[in-house]
């Protein structure tokens, strides 16, 4: 496999990943981060910060758009519940310093 060709197919996976993410509402940002340590934000920061690696202008609002495929205000408003007591607990003890 050359560099294009993995190029081609690690964008390849992150659209299908962004896709899925999309795809699935129901997924909350908290239990991500608390079973996975990441979740879309975390995603569109990544994305951000590889726009600004290579001197692309992407804002973070673009970049979450990109990831949410709606601006996030309207996401958070659609689809974001509050985090249980459970869940605010798991990741506080996730991110202990």
């Amino acid at each position: 496999m050359n560099e294009q060709e993995r190029t081609e197919l690690e964008a390849a996976a992150f659209r299908r990943l962004v896709q899925h993410l999309r795809s699935r509402p129901d997924a909350q940002n908290i239990d991500l981060m608390n079973l996975a340590g990441f979740c879309r934000n975390c995603l569109s920061k990544w994305y951000k910060a590889a726009a600004d690696d290579l001197d692309i202008e992407v804002s973070l609002d673009e970049a979450r758009e990109n990831v949410y495929g709606m601006p996030y205000a309207e996401w958070k408003k659609r689809y974001q519940k509050d985090a249980t007591p459970e869940q605010q607990a798991a990741f506080d003890q996730g991110h202990k310093s």
